[in-house]
């Protein structure tokens, strides 16, 4: 059974940091675009950062979030510093065998995790 495991949500000041983690069993997922999204209430689900052989953001993380993988542990990661209000969200991480250079794009993910509660509030 093919699973992604993500963990490591919270609740953090803003400016504070977080580190995402999410943990791939059932295939290995070295072959894989890796990707994180996030789904506020009330909002659709939208891209956030995904790598294959180097990273890519939204631009409304970049230069605040890095995406890395850990091939030997099947895991991916997501750090997040300089957190905003409305970086809160449900933060899902995602396998594609394919992308065609779409990987901001969740209809080309092949598996997803059940995500994990962001919360930015002081």
């Amino acid at each position: 059974q093919v699973q992604l495991v993500e963990s490591g949500g919270g609740l953090v000041q803003p400016g504070g940091s977080l580190r995402l983690s999410c943990a791939g069993s059932g295939r290995t997922f070295s072959n894989y675009i890796m990707g994180w999204f996030r789904q506020a209430p009330g909002k659709e689900r939208e891209f956030v950062a995904a790598i294959s052989a180097s990273g890519y953001y939204a631009d409304s993380v970049k230069g605040r979030f890095t995406i890395s993988r850990d091939t030997a542990k099947n895991t991916v990661y997501l750090q997040l510093n300089s957190l905003k209000p409305e970086d809160t969200a449900v933060y899902y991480c995602a396998a594609a065998r394919y992308a065609s250079g779409r990987g901001y794009d969740p209809s080309v993910y092949d598996y997803w995790g059940q995500g994990t509660q962001v919360t930015v509030s002081s």
